[in-house]
């Protein structure tokens, strides 16, 4: 009977003390590593913002006006033949060769007198013109948010990647102070 006394005693002892230990943490038990939570009121919260330089093509374009030669007209060619033969037919002080001169100046004399006629004859357009340029851009990214709030009389800051509100959800533990 005495073994179950002291048996019975010390069943009574560790119920009381276990018992003891749940009330004194609070009404919900041990925190531990879980934590309780709560609510802060939100005193400020300030974007943060990173600024990052994009590469963004763009195309340019202007307006540009362009000659295309017109067709030689043959009174050019033959005028320029014409002068070009009697300035060959004239070089010169010796009768020796006076035939290939007045060939030559001839034939350089068309040339000529075909491209004076040909500029003339330019007609003008406007064109646009375009090309292709890097311009890089600055864009800016939301990074979070500079939150402070206060819990219990005293300030906390924390950074958030949204938005938190009027309040801001705290996790609260409770530690043992030896």
């Amino acid at each position: 009977m005495l073994l179950n006394k002291k048996f019975l005693f010390a069943v009574v002892v560790g119920a009381l003390v276990g018992f003891s230990a749940t009330v004194s943490a609070g009404g919900s038990g041990y925190y531990g590593d879980r934590g309780e939570y709560d609510f802060a009121r939100v005193t400020d919260a300030i974007p943060v913002y990173n600024d990052i330089q994009v590469l963004e093509p763009r195309t340019q374009c202007w307006e540009e006006q362009v000659a295309y030669p017109g067709r030689g007209s043959a009174a050019g060619t033959l005028i320029g033949g014409l002068i070009g033969a009697a300035v060959g037919n004239k070089a010169g002080h010796h009768r020796r060769g006076r035939n290939a001169r007045t060939l030559a100046g001839a034939a350089i004399g068309a040339t000529i007198g075909h491209g004076i006629s040909s500029r003339n004859n330019a007609r003008y357009v406007t064109e646009q013109r375009c090309q292709t340029v890097d311009e890089y851009v600055t864009r800016r990214e939301l990074v979070g948010y500079d939150v402070r709030y206060r819990y219990n009389g005293r300030e906390y800051l924390t950074r958030t990647d949204r938005h938190p509100g009027d309040r801001i959800r705290v996790r609260v533990d409770v530690a043992p102070a030896w």
